[in-house]
């Protein structure tokens, strides 16, 4: 019987042991699988020979990877920084001959032009994808913000002429029905969402306390 004794440290002799390429998700991250999943609307179960449900799902997953709205923007001459309104610098205004544009500064907000009719999602059911099956816990929702470099003065004025604003990966924390806005954290460099004790946030950052 002594002959299949397991060592020890048995853990640490499985971690040595390298058969070959795994299929397993390696990567760690705070957001569910779910929620980076497109929604399609496929039957599904179809016909022989015609795309099944989850191939087409994993298809437009991978295309979707490859978007980047920064650069769709670029692509058609819009500079993502101007789009945030800014106070008006009386002194610096561009004249006609220096600029083609009109020489008014951007005053209106990116709401008044928001266009929900054709989104294949309404707000909760974006939100209802952090929570798992057979979890409690609603773990935040990927996606992109345009938010100011520079946080202390991007809460101290917002529309500041000295701020950056750039589109940075973040995390959906919550939906206010009220005033129609998303609750959202800036990722980490490793591209978590946490707070500042490290711990990741859930359930909107709401703790049991209040």
């Amino acid at each position: 019987v002594t002959t299949f004794k397991m060592p020890e440290d048995f853990g640490s002799v499985l971690d040595k042991q390298v058969i070959g390429p795994t299929t397993e998700n390696l990567i760690k991250s705070d957001f569910p699988v779910q929620s980076f999943k497109p929604k399609v609307q496929i039957a599904f179960q179809g016909l022989p020979g015609q795309c099944s449900q989850k191939m087409e799902i994993e298809r437009r997953r991978r295309q979707y990877l490859t978007f980047d709205i920064a650069q769709l923007l670029a692509n058609k001459g819009i500079d993502s920084n101007q789009l945030m309104p800014r106070h008006h610098d009386l002194d610096n205004m561009p004249t006609i001959e220096e600029k083609k544009d009109p020489v008014f500064p951007i005053y209106l907000p990116l709401k008044i032009f928001d266009n929900d009719e054709y989104d294949c999602r309404t707000p909760e059911e974006w939100i209802s994808l952090g929570v798992e099956p057979g979890s409690h816990d609603r773990k935040p929702v990927p996606g992109k913000a345009l938010l100011p470099t520079d946080d202390v003065l991007g809460h101290e004025d917002p529309k500041s002429q000295k701020l950056v604003y750039k589109w940075l990966d973040v995390g959906v924390l919550d939906y206010d029905k009220e005033t129609e806005l998303y609750l959202v954290h800036k990722t980490d460099k490793n591209g978590l969402v946490r707070d500042e004790e490290g711990r990741p946030i859930l359930n909107g950052g709401i703790t049991p306390e209040g």
